[in-house]
């Protein structure tokens, strides 16, 4: 019953504060460049986090393999993943953003297949429907009002970088503190993205002046609430949830995120959108129902770091 308060808190956090970060993110790139203000996002949480771990005594210092695993998880979740949707923002609505994030469950069930992990038809239907409702909330959110193809293709990339790097850490030797992993992987990720925003020229032109108030103060909040706690919330999660149930966030950032996009940036829904939601509500029960029967031995899997890779039932 701990563990089980403990994970839908953490859920609840990654449900509530990743869902907002679309809009977050929307604002920020307004007159911000994209990939250097998302590399200096997750740097500085990442160097906010560690402080807070030196503070408290953790030992920082983890073995060359671990850091390595870290830092690759970084680069795929957050330099790859999280770096594309903010790219993709600066030419898509936040909300049709969200929809094809929401397709992370299914490519995590392909991966699992794919690997020839046994996966209960339950799951595998309630993901299917759940993209089903998401289909119908992603036709009528935007695409048809200007969103530009490269933007869906760079956004379609980053979840595909996403959901494979949420389905590899799982057999990979990360540290095993969580936070201590967050660490590692927030600023390996954050680098990178410096990295590519420099090499682009995004570092030439930007101004103190040029950067409104609004984006700067949605920035902070993507360092502090997106990146810091709920990475952190989610990077828990991987450590102790089975990991179909972790991404479930993918069903329900959407409708946070059209919720907030229509009052903020008035992004329109239409019924298919209410209707498609109310589909994705209940995959998401669905499947946090068919993963919960078999989540002890995953759980007991996930667990054992020292234990060789083995499949999760």
């Amino acid at each position: 019953m701990a563990r089980g308060w403990r994970i839908w808190t953490a859920l609840g956090l990654v449900y509530v504060v990743w869902g907002s970060t679309y809009l977050a993110i929307k604002v920020s790139v307004e007159t911000m460049p994209p990939l250097l203000s998302a590399g200096l996002r997750f740097t500085v949480a990442g160097l906010l986090l560690g402080s807070i771990l030196a503070l408290r005594r953790t030992p920082l210092r983890v073995p060359w393999r671990e850091a390595r695993a870290a830092l690759i998880i970084g680069v795929m979740l957050l330099a790859s993943g999280v770096g594309a949707v903010t790219l993709a923002e600066t030419r898509i609505d936040s909300s049709v953003a969200a929809m094809i994030a929401g397709s992370v469950p299914l490519q995590v069930i392909l991966w699992r297949t794919l690997s020839r992990e046994r996966v209960a038809t339950a799951t595998k239907l309630a993901a299917v429907v759940g993209i089903g409702g998401l289909a119908l909330i992603i036709g009528p959110a935007g695409i048809s009002g200007g969103s530009a193809a490269i933007g869906l293709a760079i956004m379609l990339c980053g979840s595909v970088a996403w959901s494979t790097g949420s389905f590899i850490s799982r057999g990979m030797p990360l540290p095993k503190d969580p936070f201590v992993a967050t660490v590692y992987e927030m600023i390996g990720g954050g680098l990178v993205l410096i990295v590519a925003a420099l090499a682009v020229g995004e570092g030439a032109d930007v101004s103190a002046d040029a950067i409104s108030a609004a984006s700067f103060a949605a920035w902070a909040y993507l360092a502090i609430f997106g990146s810091l706690v709920a990475f952190t919330a989610y990077a828990w999660l991987l450590h102790h949830a089975p990991i179909s149930q972790v991404v479930t966030h993918q069903y329900v950032n959407p409708i946070v995120a059209i919720v907030l996009g229509s009052v903020f940036l008035g992004e329109s829904q239409d019924l298919a959108t209410v209707v498609g939601a109310l589909i994705v509500i209940g995959a998401v029960f669905a499947t946090i129902r068919s993963e919960s029967r078999s989540a002890p031995v995953t759980l007991s899997v996930e667990v054992d770091k020292a234990a060789p890779p083995m499949r999760a039932r």
